[in-house]
C-alpha cells in the first residue's frame, strides 16, 4: 500500500502496451512512474500481432530484444485478390508476428525490471493538475499520461476528448491451429470487406477481418467473398475464441494540456490494417518521456502530429481501395506489372524514408494508374 501522501514524477492510467511503454521510456530517463489499471495481466486485446521492422527497432529502444522462439518471421506484405497476387520483403530486416498476450508479458516484465511500481487491479477514481485518486488514497504527480484505450475516461476528464476527424470500421479477430501458408502479412479483398492473415508460431494463424458494414465483418459472411483465404482454412482448427471489436481511426485537436498527456489509443487511432498501431504506442512513448524532461509537453504534441502523418496516408489508402473494388483491380495489376513500385510502397509503409517518400511512390503511382 502506499503512503496517502505518496509522490511520483509520472502517473500512468491503463496497463496496456502504449502505457507500459510511457512507464519504461519514462524510467529510462530517470522519472519515477506508477501505473495503475483496474485489470490484471495479461491484457488481451483484439489486435493483429504483426509488428514491421520499425516497431521492433522502437521495442529495442524500451530495451526489449524479442527471441526468435517468441515469433514467428515475416518477411514483407503482400496483397491478394481473386487471381491477382502482388508481394514485397521489408528493405533492411524481416518484421514479426507475435501473440499479443505474450508480448504484454515481455513489456511487464521490462517495466517490473526498470523500476515501475505496478498497481494492478487498482482502478483510478478521477484525476486533477495535482494528482490522481485512487479507491482509498490520492497520488500526487508531476505528469499525467493517459492510456486508458480508445474509450478513455481520461481524455474526457482531462478535456482533450475534441475529435477533428473520425472513422469507424467492424472487425473480428480469430487464432487458426494451421501452418502457416506464406511468410508474409496477406491482406485478401472482397467486395465489401478485407481480411489479413499473420503467422504468430509455427503453427498458428491470426486472421483478422474488417468492414465498414458489420454484418459482413461476420467471419462466416466474410469468408464467402474470400475465396483464396477460405481455401487456407479449409482444414484448419479455431485456437481460442473469436473477438470483435471497433477499428476507430481518428485525430484529436490535442493531445496534451498542462501536465496531461494522452498516448496509444487514447490519443486517437489509424485504421488497424495498417499494422501501425504498436509502433506508433512505443514511438510516442519514447517523445513524451522526452517532452517530460525538458518541462514541454508541446515538443510531445508536434513529435504526435509527425508520427501520425505517414500511417494516416497509408489508412486513408487501404480505406480508398477498399470502397473502390474496380480501381483496387487496376492498382493490383499495375503492382504486379511492376513489382519495384509495390516494393517502394512497402519500404515507405515499413519506415525507409518519411511521408514524403509515401506521397512521391503515390504520385509514382498515381501516374501508372493514368497511362495503363
Amino acid at each position: 500500500m502506499l503512503s496517502s501522501q505518496h509522490r511520483t514524477d509520472v502517473f500512468v492510467i491503463g496497463g496496456g502496451p502504449a502505457g507500459l511503454a510511457a512507464a519504461i521510456a519514462a524510467r529510462q530517463k530517470g522519472l519515477s512512474v506508477i501505473l495503475a489499471d483496474g485489470a490484471a495481466p495479461p491484457i488481451e486485446k483484439p489486435c493483429g500481432e504483426g509488428m514491421m521492422p520499425e516497431t521492433l527497432a522502437a521495442l529495442r529502444a524500451l530495451g526489449m530484444e524479442i527471441r526468435p522462439s517468441e515469433a514467428q518471421r515475416l518477411r514483407g506484405i503482400s496483397f491478394v485478390q481473386e487471381d491477382a497476387e502482388v508481394f514485397a520483403d521489408f528493405p533492411d530486416e524481416q518484421g514479426i508476428g507475435m501473440r499479443r498476450p505474450l508480448l504484454h508479458e515481455r513489456l511487464v516484465a521490462r517495466a517490473e525490471e526498470c523500476g515501475v511500481h505496478l498497481l494492478w487491479k487498482t482502478p483510478v477514481r478521477g484525476i486533477d493538475a495535482q494528482g490522481v485518486q485512487l479507491a482509498n488514497q490520492k497520488i500526487l504527480a508531476r505528469w499525467i499520461i493517459g492510456a486508458d484505450g480508445q474509450g478513455s475516461r481520461f481524455r474526457r476528464w482531462s478535456g482533450l476528448d475534441e475529435t477533428r476527424r473520425l472513422t469507424k470500421r467492424h472487425a473480428t479477430r480469430q487464432h487458426f491451429r494451421v501452418r502457416p501458408w506464406s511468410e508474409y502479412t496477406q491482406f485478401f479483398w472482397g467486395t465489401h470487406v478485407q481480411a489479413y492473415s499473420t503467422p504468430v508460431g509455427p503453427k498458428e494463424v491470426c486472421i483478422v477481418v474488417m468492414s465498414e458494414l458489420p454484418e459482413y465483418a461476420d467471419f462466416d459472411r466474410a469468408l464467402q467473398e474470400l475465396p483464396q483465404l477460405q481455401n487456407h482454412l479449409r482444414d484448419a482448427q479455431f485456437a481460442g475464441r473469436e473477438r470483435g471489436a471497433i477499428s476507430v481511426m481518428h485525430t484529436l485537436r490535442n493531445v496534451q494540456r498542462g501536465n496531461f498527456a494522452l498516448i496509444g489509443d487514447a490519443a486517437g487511432g489509424i485504421d488497424a490494417i495498417t499494422g501501425e498501431g504498436l509502433r506508433l504506442a512505443f514511438r510516442q512513448a519514447l517523445a513524451l518521456a522526452e517532452a517530460m524532461l525538458a518541462g514541454d509537453l508541446t515538443q510531445y504534441e508536434q513529435a504526435y502530429r509527425d508520427l501520425l502523418r505517414r500511417p494516416m496516408l497509408m489508412g486513408h489508402l487501404m480505406l480508398w481501395l477498399g470502397r473502390h473494388p474496380r480501381i483496387r483491380a487496376h492498382f493490383l495489376r499495375t503492382m504486379q506489372s511492376n513489382p519495384s513500385l509495390f516494393a517502394r510502397l512497402v519500404a515507405a509503409h515499413a519506415g525507409e524514408g518519411g511521408p514524403a517518400d509515401l506521397l512521391t511512390t503515390g504520385a509514382s503511382l498515381g501516374w501508372r494508374l493514368l497511362a495503363t
